[in-house]
């Protein structure tokens, strides 16, 4: 009789296929099938929204690449510091905002960027923010990936991220139902350090921040493994690894920061990702004759715009597929698409993917973002909502961990 850590199972063994069930033929026609996609995704939104949206419709296709070619996973590092001590993804991420900073700064003085006004995500500090980030912290660890990871684990050929997804897309919709109540909790009202404290205050007090969990993280990791894992990686570099993989840690955060900063200085705003599943959520529940226009999320200029327009229209949709079909792009340059893609899965972890997409979407509404939009690009633009964010996660791994094995998940 199999053990109960038999029967726990390892998404991620999706990544060490056996070489048989890696048909080269169809990894080359996925190759072929990915970049069609994006050509005649770049055109149609060329000639249907704008010249920048299809820009950016390429440029999120390379953060999608940058994403699975490095794993870089936001869930599995929260995870990985609070079980076993790795803190390698935390300081990957610490040195990723950094840079983020650094690009991020001179804009943001400016204001005003190739003709268009730029808007920081600087959101109030409160109770909303805190509960949004514990729930969505409980649920990533039970959907077994943050927003950008589902993501990219669904183009990366991993279908039970489609489950996680769907929990989100209604995650986000309950949560926009009830953003009017939640903006009525106590708060401190945005806090920026960089308008707080001036420039370069501002820089210093966010690169003390990063500093101080550098730090922290890195002793941590040394006193429970007696070793700290290298940010780049201890193999020799091959040219090939560019466009097969595997990238380090470093080398996706890089990409990921200047990824940033291109979605800044082109379309005036950081990167986001949850967004898009409130309104596909919304569009949804419209069909069904829900009218979601009443609520006071989807009654700000924006957001009542975009209700009325074709998802097609909204940066951030067209944003996420393009990381979906960017992941499909590397796994099949890397030869690692599964061959059978639809596989039993067991009752308890379907259950736990789809909560943990519900947690992960009504968290993401309620804290103004998920781990993308509120925790990267929320500390990327000086705002201390990004460190509750943080906080607030950490606590929320820690419980959600817990959970994980009940939903047949790992804890490794």
């Amino acid at each position: 009789m199999a053990t109960p850590e038999a029967r726990i199972v390892d998404l991620d063994s999706r990544f060490s296929l056996p070489q048989a069930d890696r048909p080269e033929t169809m990894q080359r026609v996925w190759v072929w099938v990915s970049v069609l996609i994006f050509l005649v995704g770049f055109i149609y939104i060329d000639r249907a929204v704008s010249f920048n949206n299809a820009v950016l419709f390429l440029v999120a296709g390379v953060l999608g690449m940058a994403l699975y070619h490095a794993h870089f996973g936001f869930t599995s590092s929260f995870r990985h510091l609070i079980v076993s001590g790795r803190g390698i993804g935390i300081r990957a991420q610490m040195i990723t905002f950094a840079l983020a900073n650094v690009l991020f700064l001179p804009v943001l003085l400016s204001g005003h960027i190739l003709g268009h006004a730029v808007k920081a995500n600087v959101y109030p500090v409160g109770l909303s923010v805190l509960a949004g980030s514990i729930l969505f912290g409980i649920g990533m660890q039970l959907g077994d990936g943050c927003a950008s990871g589902t993501l990219y684990h669904t183009g990366g050929g991993d279908v039970r991220g489609i489950l996680t997804l769907i929990g989100f897309v209604a995650g986000s919709v309950i949560g926009s139902a009830h953003y009017a109540w939640w903006m009525q909790t106590p708060n401190l009202g945005p806090v920026s350090f960089v308008q707080t404290l001036g420039p370069a205050g501002g820089l210093v007090v966010s690169f003390a921040l990063m500093a101080l969990v550098f730090a922290i993280v890195w002793g941590v990791e040394k006193r429970r493994n007696g070793r700290v894992e290298p940010l780049f990686g201890g193999s020799r570099f091959r040219w090939a690894q560019v466009v097969k993989g595997p990238w380090s840690w470093m080398a996706g955060g890089v990409v990921l920061a200047i990824g940033n900063f291109v979605l800044l200085v082109v379309s005036g705003k950081p990167w986001g990702v949850t967004s898009a599943f409130a309104l596909w959520g919304a569009k949804i529940a419209q069909g069904i004759g829900i009218h979601v226009q009443n609520w006071g999320y989807w009654q700000t200029t924006a957001n009542a715009a975009a209700l009325h327009q074709s998802v097609l229209n909204n940066l951030e949709t067209t944003d996420d597929i393009a990381i979906m079909v960017g992941a499909l792009l590397a796994a099949a340059l890397a030869g690692k698409l599964p061959a059978r893609y639809f596989r039993g899965i067991p009752v308890r972890m379907v259950l736990g993917l789809l909560g943990g997409g519900l947690l992960m979407g009504y968290g993401a509404r309620i804290a103004f973002g998920c781990n993308i939009g509120a925790y990267f690009s929320g500390i990327a633009s000086f705002s201390l909502h990004g460190w509750e964010w943080f906080l607030g996660a950490l606590i929320g791994s820690a419980i959600g961990i817990r959970l994980r094995p009940v939903c047949r998940l790992q804890n490794r």
